[in-house]
């Protein structure tokens, strides 16, 4: 699979989120510390269910992308690694993706949704995008605001789904899952 420039950047900025000690790797260990990031955000307790499960799905994450993009067996991954995993398959099309992601977005809103109304409010998509990616807060601000189509104030889970889809498969540069993670770096 050919990866164009413009996934390149989204790729980048994605590998970003996922090494949490900027060490240029990501192992894991940051795994481990976006977990107890989000849980702190959360004050949730060490052994809460949606916790665990989070911590769950979050190991098993690391080991596929281990398994996909570790070429070195070094027990990490560079961005050239997790840039080739993806150009090698690692995400066939929206609906196998859609298939190994949905647990991973179910846990988190079961964390994040405190009211489980099944919506995020804009302090619930600051706390936890800034928690479990390092994403600063006015970026979260403005992706609250770019994935809220409807103004309501609400993102849906339809929402975060369609915006992570959106990351990933969409090579328009105005769709507001290109704002997930905050601004990409210039081209």
């Amino acid at each position: 699979m050919d990866i164009s420039p413009f996934l390149q950047r989204k790729l980048a900025r994605r590998f970003a989120t996922f090494d949490t000690n900027h060490d240029g790797y990501i192992d894991r260990g940051d795994f481990e510390s976006a977990c107890d990031r989000l849980a702190a955000a959360f004050q949730l307790a060490p052994e809460a269910p949606a916790l665990t499960h989070m911590r769950e799905l979050s190991d098993g994450l690391w080991q596929h992308l281990s398994q996909a993009a570790d070429t070195d067996a070094d027990g990490r991954i560079g961005l050239a690694e997790y840039q080739a995993a993806f150009a090698a398959g690692l995400l066939v099309t929206p609906a196998s993706f859609d298939a190994g992601y949905m647990p991973f977005l179910d846990a988190l809103m079961d964390i994040a949704d405190q009211d489980g109304d099944g919506y995020l409010t804009r302090d619930e998509q600051v706390r936890w995008s800034g928690a479990l990616m390092g994403l600063p807060e006015a970026d979260a601000r403005e992706v609250f605001g770019r994935l809220d189509r409807d103004t309501d104030g609400l993102i849906s889970r339809d929402d975060m789904l369609q915006a992570i889809r959106d990351f990933y498969f969409n090579e328009e540069p105005t769709s507001a899952g290109v704002w997930l993670l905050g601004p990409l770096d210039p081209a």
